[in-house]
């Protein structure tokens, strides 16, 4: 792997081509490389497949697959294979030109330019913030410089670079161990961001969180020593004409989940650190919306709070007015990621006003039951917004699939002893009844979306560009769709 990735000059670089699989002569649009393109074709290890990659002189060849195959998240991956190779083979300076060779109907050099360079960013990184004394790799990592001769090709690579270093930030806090990722470090570190790209920072302190009556996050997290907070982060664009419209993204923050009284246990509790990964994925969106001055307004809000057991935690059989007056029965302590998005929706329903609302949030383990790790869970109460929500998913490669909610679902949650209960006696349609939850938190004309990450904001052994641990799901979803307003 590679200290960093950043764009430079491509003269004198290696230059990175591609061609097809089993092509049988050099195309046309690389005839200045033609001797060493057709010595590579020659080789009978080459064929082309995508991601394979043969180097020869100061040419490195790449196989793109079948035409007609290719996609973005081939390309995603096709840069992932090259930052590999170029690692192994110690080549640290490239111009990238696979332009020449995949045709504008398939990507656009600019396309081309940011897929490539997300995926050589997202492979590139590792969770080696913690290595000590006993890590045996000693090598001085070196840089990787990244250009090309196609000035679309460079302001793509600029933008997926902003993108992918924003999904590593997020890695980076989400795969941060609880012994220091609580929630005082959490305000900090996202302070530290948004003096980094601009954005306005806020901090709703537990003592103000009181005062407001924020009990949802005040409850859950008053059994730690370490005092829940709300971070609000806020985007304006600067100097460029603005969108009308405000969206509003709410991430669940909790950064350790011990489950509280209603306790994880036979080791459940293992791999709570990403909790916190719904919080992640709406804090590496704002550092790329602030970064790339997306036109539209985006106010983020992330409960953030840590579920411990103690003399002060809060219990079963308690219960709760929110933020927004409504009672709630506390019959799992477990269930408490809903308990501070819920006071994150109303509070940004009242506050911030928006013109749509979308929360994320590692919410339940029902909805990896419903649809594993391939996608996300998804509802939605309103069809327009369902729609930009469902063609972010389509561009981003972050894909999400629509679950229903009902008034039924919602009846189903009415607690005897308070408006409603925080989980449901039986666990039929757990991952709906999250979601029934959350719509008692949220202004009925408000379009809002809520979107459950649980199955996809981690991987427990490296899988394409991830090596185990936080993918940073959500962060180009969620910066496609504030482009698109």
């Amino acid at each position: 792997m590679f200290k960093s990735i950043k764009i430079g000059s491509s003269r004198s670089a290696t230059v990175v081509l591609g061609v097809w699989k089993d092509s049988k002569r050099v195309p046309p649009s690389l005839s200045t490389w033609k001797t060493e393109v057709s010595e590579l074709l020659a080789q009978k290890t080459f064929s082309g497949k995508r991601g394979q990659v043969v180097i020869s002189g100061n040419v490195l060849v790449v196989g793109l697959g079948n035409k007609g195959d290719l996609d973005a998240a081939g390309l995603r991956n096709i840069g992932g294979s090259l930052v590999k190779t170029l690692g192994q083979i110690n080549l640290h300076n490239i111009d990238l030109r696979l332009h020449l060779t995949v045709p504008n109907g398939v990507a656009s050099p600019r396309e081309i330019g940011q897929l490539v360079a997300e995926g050589m960013n997202i492979q590139n990184w590792r969770v080696d913030m913690f290595d000590g004394a006993a890590t045996t790799t000693k090598d001085e990592l070196k840089t990787l410089v990244a250009g090309s001769q196609s000035k679309a090709c460079v302001s793509g690579m600029k933008r997926g670079f902003v993108i992918s270093n924003a999904i590593n930030d997020a890695r980076r806090i989400a795969a941060t161990p609880p012994n220091i990722c609580n929630p005082p470090w959490m305000a900090k570190e996202a302070k530290k961001i948004a003096k980094k790209c601009g954005l306005g920072c806020k901090i709703v302190t537990f003592a103000k969180a009181k005062e407001l009556g924020l009990n949802g996050i005040v409850n859950v997290g008053m059994g730690s020593a370490e005092k829940p907070c709300m971070i609000v982060l806020e985007h304006a664009p600067r100097g460029r004409k603005k969108s009308k419209e405000h969206l509003c993204l709410v991430g669940k923050t909790i950064t350790y989940d011990t489950g509280g009284y209603s306790l994880k246990i036979s080791n459940g509790m293992k791999g709570m650190k990403y909790d916190k990964n719904g919080g992640m994925a709406v804090l590496g969106a704002m550092e790329a919306i602030a970064n790339l001055n997306v036109p539209t307004r985006v106010t983020a809000i992330l409960p953030c709070a840590e579920n411990m057991v103690s003399s002060n935690a809060y219990r079963p059989d308690d219960i709760i007015k929110m933020y927004n007056g409504v009672s709630v029965e506390v019959t799992n302590t477990d269930a408490e990621g809903r308990l501070v998005l819920a006071d994150g929706l109303a509070w940004g329903c009242k506050h911030v006003k928006p013109t749509a609302i979308v929360d994320v949030a590692t919410l339940t383990g029902g909805v990896v039951v419903a649809l594993g790790s391939f996608c996300a869970g998804f509802w939605c109460n309103d069809a327009k917004l369902r729609k930009r929500v469902e063609k972010s998913a389509a561009n981003s490669g972050e894909r999400v699939w629509q679950l229903p909610l009902w008034e039924e679902h919602r009846n189903y949650m009415r607690a005897k002893h308070a408006d409603i209960h925080n989980s449901a006696p039986a666990r039929g349609a757990h991952p709906i009844q999250g979601a029934a939850f959350l719509s008692f938190f949220v202004d009925e004309n408000v379009p809002w979306a809520h979107i459950d990450i649980a199955g996809v904001s981690s991987v427990e052994r490296d899988r394409g560009l991830f090596c185990a641990g936080p993918t940073g799901w959500g962060v180009r979803l969620l910066t496609d769709l504030a482009e698109s307003f």
